[in-house]
Order: structure tokens, then C-alpha cells, then sequence
């Protein structure tokens, strides 16, 4: 059940992060528009329309949305083979029409059969990812271009071959730069007088102190200086006239081309995918436990993706890495997505001569952080305890993202999990069965012998239609097998959402391995029998009225 959410409740906090995912997204917008063959303004534009549209439109909390890395090669492929950027734009403008109707439709509800286990081996990959792509930056060799997630690079390299190359390129001035940024944002979560300051984030203090460094370095002529490759480069607009040229609207008559229609299918289904493997993974990192609807998600990229191709912006998904910078500088709700695109469109728009003296060392040390919470070592223990069927497909998902790329390692991870299932428990049926209820009601919800991660989708459905006061007994009393997913949902509704709407829950026959404690007989003092007697007396007292 949705409620209602004062969108400027947690103001400060969401103007924090909003200015933190700012400064993540900046350079990421131009290194993808870069690597994609695009107009650099291309990006912008997309980061703009996906924080201001997107966000405005969506109901995930935390995710963020922009030019994805994963549609690099797409992009620069489709320009290449269309032989004009207007005309890919109508091949855009087409994948956001596909993906408006695919919400409608309801094929978001795919991402209720990702596994939790795969969908938390993907970000510890990409957190891997992050570290060891910004490593380079922070060090003061940029190469290769901001965004980049490719294990094979343009130049032929790959991601550990261009590490031992950084031993021939460190700029001492980008250490000290990247060095006094670590020690900035690291004393801002640990030291208590300056967590308390949450309008003020550390990654904005450390940009402030990297451009300020630098500068001195400038102006005193040190062999430190930061030259202008190893700085955001946007682009100066100087007349009205370059504003007007940034806007390229998609050439309509290519509507007939048969090439446009495939680029746009294969723009329409990559984007898709990577979105709602996005919002499955930002739902997990939210702390208060709220579900988007995926099927609401998938028709606000699609208008997202329209509104950008008629500005001329590249497409764009939910993106894990500004979703998660977003998590960690403690976000609360959508209203900060929007923040980071209006301030996308006020900055490039009015400073951005100054934008263009941050080193990219700075950003990168940011970056590096929020690569280390996404695959901290706690999450490789949790799932190790977990044991083989939740372990392997973690780790074989994570290793596949960072080799190949992020869907071909979602895919190995769950056709492992797929396997799993299947060989451990091919002759086990599942049945799950609820009584008819009305407010007021007792709700039995008997789990079956074996409850594994595909029936998460219809668990979750079930427990999202429970009305408010109700009474619920959950009963695996006959269930040998319950999978980590399931586990985690149930968990989840009697811990947050059962608090909150008044829903009494009680647990029977849940096994000590499975870490959820059944409900003692006088929980509450109540048991759950005694509201089914009431119940019945209250239905006695109503006949005898009559």
C-alpha cells in the first residue's frame, strides 16, 4: 500500500544529497555523451531531464536516473550506422513510446524474479568496478573517460592492465588533491561535530578544497598545478546563439527508416532491463524498506526518454552508481533526484567556467567511496554463511559484471539460481493459500514445502494488499525450504510496515536457521486464537440484531 509523502519533509537532508549526486553525475554525463560519439551537451541534457522529469514522475525514493554507461556502445554504434545524431534521436524518441507502453502494459513486474542474492552480487561488482576505474583519476592519469564500466577499453587495454599503466602516469598534484579529499570525507562521517552539520555534505567541502588547492598550486607556478586535461571540461556557451545550437530536435522523416526501428527496440529493451534491475537494487538499499512500481518506473523513463531525444539529450536509464551515491549521502525521498537536476540546468547554464576548475582527482576519491559501500567485505560474509545455493550465484553475478558487463552477469546469476532451484527441488510443488478477507478479518497464509525466490513475486503482491488492523498468522510449520528472498520479505512486513498500520503478525514453525522468531502463545498478552474468537462472537451478536 502507497502513502502519501510530503515531498519537502526532509528538505535539508535531501538537498544534501541532491548537491553531493550533483557533483557525481557532472563528469559522468560528459564522459558517457564522450564515449558515445555524442555532443557533449547531449549528457547534460539527459542528467537534467532524468533528475527534474524522471524524478518528478517516478515513485522510487532514492533512485536517480541519467546517461548510462551501458548504453555506451549502443550509442556510438547507432550514430555510426544512422549516419546523423538527429536521426538517432528518432530512434529514441521511438524506445521511450515502447517503454511508456511497456509500463502500461506491466512488464515491470519482471523485477519481482530477480533474486536478491544476484541483484547484491551485481552492485558489490559494480562497487568493484568504481574503485578500480577511479583509481587511475585519482592518481591523476584520465585516459580513459569518466563512466567508463567496459573491462576491455577502447585503446585495447582492460581495466587491471591500465592500473600497472598508472605507475607511468601519477601526478603528485592529483595525490595531494585526492589525499586531503579522502581525509575530508572520511573525518565527515566518523568525526560527531561534523556529522551534524547535514546541510553542509563532505563531498562538497571536498570539491571546495581540491579547487582551492589547485588554484594555489596555479598561482604560486608548482610543479603540483593540475593542468586543464585533468579537470571537468563542460562546454562555455558564449552567445545565445550557442544555446540555441545545444537544442537538436530528432529528424521525424527518419520514422520510416528500418534501421531507426532497431536501434529503438534494442534502446527500448537494454534501457529497460538496466532500469528495473536499478530500482531493485535501490529498494534494497533503502532503509525504510519502500517498493517502487516498476510498471509507474518503466512510464516515467519512457517519457524521460522522450522529452530528452526532442532536447536532443542521449538516453537514459536508472543508473546504480548515482542511486547509490544518492543512498549514501542520505537521501529520504525523490525531491532530491529533482534537486540534482535543477542544479545540473542552473550550473551549466550560469557557472560553468567555474564547474571547469574541479580536478577530476576529486571526484574521483567521491566515487571511490561509493564504490566501497557498494561491495563492502560484510556483504561477501553474508552471503558465505548463507551457504553454496546463496553464495555462488553472489559471487559468480559479481565476477560477470565486472568482466563482461552488467547484464550478461545478471543473466549467468540467475540461470545459476535457476539451476539451483531445479536440482534441489524438482519434485517439490508450491502452494500458497490465503482465505478470503475483509477489514477486520483473520488472514492464514500457509507457506508450502518448498518457497523459493519465484514466488517472491505473488508472496509480495499478497502481503502488499494485507489492509491496515488486520491479523495475520504466517505458517511454515509444513515448509522445508524458504529462500533468503522470501525470508527477507516477511521479515521486512513485520518489522516496518506491520509497525506501522497496526497489522499483528504471528509467526509459526519458522526454523532457528531462518533468523525470524516464531510468536510466542501470549504475544502481546493476546494471542492470535483469541481475535478469531471475537471475531466469531462479534459475528453471533451481529446475527442475533438481525
Amino acid at each position: 500500500m502507497t502513502k502519501k509523502i510530503n515531498l519537502f519533509a526532509n528538505l535539508k537532508s535531501d538537498f544534501a544529497s541532491g548537491l553531493v549526486v550533483f557533483l557525481v553525475a557532472l563528469p559522468l554525463c560528459l564522459g558517457i555523451a564522450m564515449a558515445s560519439g555524442a555532443p557533449l551537451f547531449s549528457g547534460i541534457i539527459a542528467g537534467i531531464v532524468g533528475g527534474i522529469i524522471v524524478g518528478s514522475l517516478s515513485q522510487s525514493h532514492i533512485s536517480v536516473s541519467g546517461p548510462a554507461a551501458g548504453l555506451t556502445a549502443i550509442i556510438l554504434t547507432a550514430i555510426t550506422d544512422l549516419g546523423a545524431f538527429d536521426v538517432f534521436l528518432m530512434s529514441v524518441f521511438i524506445a521511450g513510446l515502447i517503454q511508456l507502453a511497456l509500463g502500461f502494459l506491466k512488464a515491470g513486474s519482471i523485477s519481482n524474479y530477480f533474486p536478491t542474492n544476484v541483484i547484491e552480487g551485481m552492485l558489490a561488482g559494480i562497487g568493484i568496478i568504481i574503485i578500480l576505474k577511479q583509481i587511475p583519476h585519482a592518481f591523476g592519469y584520465d585516459a580513459d573517460y569518466e563512466g567508463d564500466q567496459a573491462f576491455i577499453q577502447n585503446d585495447g587495454s582492460n581495466t587491471f592492465s591500465f592500473l600497472f599503466d598508472v605507475l607511468n602516469h601519477i601526478h603528485l598534484g592529483a595525490v595531494v588533491v585526492s589525499a586531503v579529499s579522502l581525509v575530508i570525507l572520511l573525518a565527515w562521517d566518523k568525526v560527531a561535530f561534523l556529522k551534524r552539520i547535514k546541510l553542509v555534505p563532505g563531498a562538497l567541502v571536498a570539491v571546495i578544497a581540491g579547487v582551492v588547492l589547485n588554484e594555489i598550486f596555479l598561482s604560486t607556478g608548482s610543479t603540483l598545478a593540475i593542468a586543464k586535461e585533468h579537470l571537468v571540461s563542460l562546454p562555455v556557451p558564449k552567445s545565445f546563439d550557442d544555446f540555441k545550437s545545444i537544442i537538436i530536435m530528432p529528424d521525424f522523416t527518419a520514422v520510416t527508416n528500418p534501421q531507426v526501428w532497431v536501434v529503438a527496440v534494442t534502446i527500448a529493451i537494454v534501457a529497460s532491463i538496466e532500469t528495473l534491475l536499478c530500482i531493485e537494487a535501490t529498494d534494497r538499499m533503502d532503509v525504510q524498506k519502500r517498493y517502487t512500481n516498476t510498471n509507474v518506473e518503466l512510464r516515467a523513463q519512457g517519457i524521460g526518454n522522450v522529452v530528452s531525444s526532442l532536447l536532443g539529450g542521449l538516453p537514459m536509464t536508472s543508473v546504480v552508481v548515482r542511486s547509490s551515491a544518492n543512498n549514501n549521502a542520505g537521501a529520504k525521498s525523490k525531491l532530491s533526484a529533482i534537486i540534482h537536476g535543477i542544479l545540473l540546468l542552473i550550473s551549466v547554464l550560469s557557472i560553468p567556467m567555474i564547474l571547469n576548475k574541479i580536478p577530476l582527482a576529486t571526484l574521483a576519491t567521491v566515487l571511490i567511496l561509493v564504490g566501497y559501500k557498494l561491495a563492502k567485505p560484510a556483504a561477501f560474509m553474508h552471503f558465505w554463511k548463507k551457504g553454496k545455493y546463496q553464495f555462488v550465484p553472489f559471487i559468480a553475478t559479481l565476477v560477470f559484471v565486472v568482466a563482461t558487463d552488467l547484464l550478461k552477469g545478471v543473466a549467468l546469476g540467475i540461470i545459476i539460481s535457476i539451476i539451483f532451484v531445479l536440482r534441489g527441488n524438482l519434485k517439490r510443488a508450491y502452494v500458497f493459500k490465503k482465505e478470503e478477507y475483509e477489514d477486520g478479518d483473520i488472514i492464514h497464509i500457509d507457506l508450502a514445502q518448498e518457497v523459493s525466490f519465484l514466488n517472491k513475486a505473488a508472496i509480495k503482491q499478497t502481503l502488499a494488499e494485507i489492509p491496515e488492523n488486520s491479523k495475520v498468522i504466517i505458517n511454515a510449520h509444513d515448509t522445508e525450504y524458504i529462500s533468503h528472498d522470501v525470508l527477507d520479505l516477511i521479515r521486512e512486513f513485520k518489522e516496518t510496515r506491520a509497525l506501522d498500520e497496526n497489522i499483528k503478525v504471528k509467526l509459526k514453525g519458522f526454523k532457528e536457521a531462518y533468523e525470524l522468531e516464531n510468536t510466542p502463545e501470549n504475544h502481546n498478552h493476546v494471542t492470535i486464537e483469541h481475535y478469531y474468537d471475537v471475531a466469531k462472537r462479534e459475528m453471533v451478536q451481529k446475527e442475533v440484531v438481525r
